[in-house]
């Protein structure tokens, strides 16, 4: 069995398990922290309404059996202990089909999560951890060598994501082409992070330089992965460099984390391995059958990968096995950010005292400095930032939103960092506005502290309130 295992990559086996455990970990808990508020039977958009409407087959999860709050909860942090466990190395104290069944289930309690997270779960990098989480199911334990055909599918991942993240730049916005996208990405990328302000203002020959250097990375570097060593390791050693430059520009959750973790897998360490027995039948037989359909499945997103109307961050099937992926094929000149106010007065007027919410990521006080969240994923603050390029974006959640405010509900105000009103004194009226946001010069920090200068735009949301009972009786 010398050509199905590779044992020199056992160090690398656990070194990408290790880490692999950990971004499951921080899914896990941001689903357990933030669900309620987001997708509760008292969401902005509750599981119960999208299950009425959605077949199992179509987005297989155990909540089509039953759902209840208590329940979502018990469920994420059951992901989270498993999550612990796997990063505690208990896989290599169980027998090999233990092990297997072990990191088979943090993957199923997250698709059951994603399947019915709706809008605030749809982004590529939930689909990729589901993708590199089924393939660790059948990487081993310490009971066998790596399997080489396993190793060879998580290339293909990182292959994909990088160079369908290339491709996708190059047939979109001409900045890519130009070299000039960094003059407006570290302003306008999603969720800023503590250095983008300085990034943003690094000379732009530099930024040229950048622009330059993610085009080598993406389009030339990813073809290495399938040549021998050490240049396959040393391809994978530059993307990570590239990804961890990638974390400290922004916040993009775990996408540059779980990049780098299957980046682990196609390095080398050098190291000498331990013996171990040769893969058992029923092993290697699995292991082959699975390798065979995922290439088969691999079509699509290939096809895609070559189209002119190339797509990103899309899943194929339901089970997420494998996807495609993508990002900033265009890039925002301007940044806009909604903003919400709320005020006591009874009947809004010109003069009332409005007060602002704050959010824990999303920009809002221009003297408030951004701060360090990812890998955690705070996903309401990703959702403002789309809502901010179109009301579209923000078409089903935003309102409600808006009468949680109005209730001071308490599972939403986790997810601010600031609420302007008592817990016992919600507010009368929401409203929303919209704002111009620039990072300010070297010259206005100094001056004002401030990193953000913001311009009103136009209104986004005119002032809400609450039904009364006599509305409602009237409406009914």
């Amino acid at each position: 069995m010398e050509w199905f295992v590779a044992p020199e990559y056992w160090l690398s086996r656990q070194v990408f398990q290790r880490a692999l455990a950990v971004v499951y970990l921080m899914a896990f808990l941001g689903a357990a922290l933030q669900f309620r508020a987001l997708i509760g039977e008292r969401g902005m958009l509750p599981v119960p309404r999208f299950l009425g409407r959605v077949r199992f087959r179509d987005a297989p999860s155990v909540f089509h059996l039953r759902y209840s709050d208590r329940f979502f909860a018990a469920w994420a942090w059951t992901g989270c202990a498993v999550s612990v466990a796997l990063i505690a190395g208990l896989d290599s104290q169980l027998p090999l089909w233990g092990g297997m069944l072990l990191w088979l289930a943090p993957w199923a309690l997250y698709l059951s999560i994603v399947n019915v997270g709706q809008t605030w779960y749809s982004f590529g990098w939930e689909s990729l951890l589901l993708e590199v989480g089924f393939l660790a199911v059948f990487l081993g334990n310490d009971e066998v060598a790596p399997p080489v055909v396993v190793l060879f599918l998580l290339r293909w991942v990182l292959f994909r994501v990088e160079f369908g993240a290339g491709l996708i730049k190059m047939r979109g916005d001409p900045c890519w082409r130009k070299l000039t996208c960094l003059d407006y990405h570290h302003e306008t990328q999603p969720m800023p992070g503590p250095l983008s302000w300085f990034f943003h203002h690094l000379p732009k020959p530099f930024h040229r330089v950048e622009v330059a250097a993610n085009h080598v990375t993406q389009l030339a570097v990813p073809v290495l992965l399938f040549t021998p060593q050490p240049i396959a390791t040393a391809a994978a050693s530059l993307m990570v460099l590239t990804q961890l430059w990638l974390v400290l520009s922004g916040n993009f959750a775990w996408l540059n984390w779980i990049t780098i973790v299957v980046a682990l897998s196609a390095i080398e360490f050098p190291t000498t391995p331990p013996r171990v027995a040769g893969p058992p039948l029923w092993y290697v037989i699995v292991v082959l059958a699975v390798s065979a359909g995922l290439l088969a499945l691999s079509y699509r997103p290939a096809r895609n990968l070559l189209s002119r109307r190339q797509v990103m961050n899309r899943s194929f099937d339901p089970l997420h096995l494998v996807n495609t992926y993508g990002a900033f094929g265009s890039i925002s000149r301007v940044r806009y950010e909604v903003v919400v106010e709320g005020t006591a007065d009874d009947v809004p007027r010109a003069d009332s005292k409005w007060r602002e919410y704050e959010f824990k990521g999303k920009p809002g006080d221009p003297r408030y400095w951004p701060r360090q969240f990812a890998p955690y994923h705070l996903r309401l603050d990703w959702l403002m930032w789309f809502a901010a390029l179109s009301p579209a974006y923000a078409g089903s959640w935003f309102s409600g939103l808006v009468e949680r405010l109005l209730e001071n509900d308490r599972e939403t105000l986790r997810l601010l960092r600031r609420s302007p009103f008592p817990a016992d004194a919600p507010p009368r009226y929401v409203r929303a506005r919209l704002f111009q946001y620039r990072y300010t010069t070297w010259r206005e920090l100094r001056e004002t502290g401030a990193c953000w200068h913001r311009t009103y735009v136009r209104d986004y949301v005119p002032p809400m309130r609450l039904e009364t009972e006599e509305e409602r009786r009237i409406r009914d």
